[in-house]
């Protein structure tokens, strides 16, 4: 492996990057630089993709939250390939695998350009699967009245417009990570979650009932309408008390640190106490696993499509059975709460709850 490496050295080298700032940035700069990339993200999220039929389906709808990005849009992959490269980058070289010395400067070179070459073909592996499993359709009208009625043609240029949102956010999380505030994949993730805990909170658009979705106007539209309130608002209760505690439990431990007693064993009588932190992960390995239980989705929705059920049968990205089912992520108190009107299922409390605990 290290011989290939040694070959493949200059191709390494080559990788797009950003340039890294000479000296210190100053905090001005990098809230500015911070701020840029992020309205540049917003308004990726808002370029649809050209040529996508409006029957086109996310194969990572219930991955929103931690993958970024916007369904349908040029940045529809959002971080996963970020991610997952750095898993199997990170795979690869704890099996011993691949043999870099990251000590040294040459080392270095190599593990990032091999790293970034990883996110490319990513980028590559993550759409195909949905171009030919027939998430991403292409418009039929579009392709006759621009491309003779070529759908290949147009599906390969969705292609294309995909690998290109994922490069854009690659650079853009490389521009945040040196010039910026924290790093891109942290701030396309807040930038995500704080959009759909807005959405969430004041939506007032209906979907499944005569009711919002938005739990404030929701909860006014069930309240005046004297509707029964178990019925429309229950697991919207359940999970606005759960975000809320589960909020103050974090910062409240987050904020926890814990003083260890040190002595100097040649000066008698020195005391001084050395505080640490009770919580060190942060949200990386969440990051990870939801990254990976969205690529092991991936997988099972393209062999629905193709035909193979053998690992669980799907209705739209929902896995209704299978090994699939017990992989794939509990999303909201309906999918586990069977003693609840509004479960919607079969499965058995002994399914429920083992999903629960592989999810955990």
């Amino acid at each position: 492996m290290g011989e290939i490496l040694d070959r493949m050295e200059p191709l390494l080298a080559m990788m797009p990057a950003v340039k890294a700032p000479e000296g210190h940035v100053h905090f001005k700069n990098k809230l500015a630089w911070t701020a840029g990339i992020l309205i540049v993200y917003f308004i990726l999220t808002n370029i649809p993709v050209f040529g996508l039929d409006a029957s086109s389906q996310d194969m990572f709808q219930y991955f929103r939250a931690l993958l970024a990005g916007a369904s349908g849009s040029i940045v529809h992959l959002g971080i996963g390939p970020i991610v997952t490269a750095s898993i199997v980058l990170q795979l690869l070289k704890g099996a011993d695998i691949i043999h870099i010395d990251t000590s040294e400067v040459r080392g270095q070179i190599q593990y990032m350009g091999l790293q970034k070459l990883m996110i490319f073909v990513m980028i590559a592996v993550e759409a195909a699967p949905m171009i030919v499993g027939g998430f991403l359709k292409p418009d039929p009208a579009v392709a006759l009245s621009l491309f003779g009625g070529n759908v290949g043609l147009l599906s390969f240029i969705i292609f294309l417009q995909i690998c290109l949102g994922g490069v854009l956010v690659f650079l853009m999380d490389e521009v945040v990570t040196k010039w910026g505030i924290g790093s891109g994949v942290g701030l396309f993730i807040i930038a995500g979650i704080s959009q759909a805990l807005v959405n969430g909170f004041i939506n007032w658009t209906p979907v499944n009932d005569a009711y919002a979705v938005g739990f404030f106007p929701r909860l006014f539209g069930v309240v005046l309408d004297g509707a029964n309130f178990v019925q429309y608002m229950g697991p919207e209760v359940i999970a606005f008390v759960t975000t809320i505690a589960i909020f103050l439990v974090i910062v409240y431990v987050e904020s926890t640190r814990i003083e260890i007693p040190l002595a100097h064993t040649q000066v008698r009588g020195a005391r001084a106490r050395f505080p640490v932190k009770l919580i060190y992960a942060s949200v990386l390995p969440m990051i990870l696993v939801r990254v990976l239980q969205a690529n092991v989705q991936m997988v099972g929705l393209f062999l629905n499509n193709v035909g193979i059920t053998i690992f669980g049968e799907f209705e739209n990205q929902t896995p209704l059975n299978g090994i699939m089912w017990f992989l794939a992520p509990v999303n909201s108190p309906k999918d586990w709460m069977w003693w609840m009107p509004s479960y919607v299922g079969s499965h058995a409390p002994w399914e429920i709850l083992t999903r629960l605990g592989i999810d955990a």
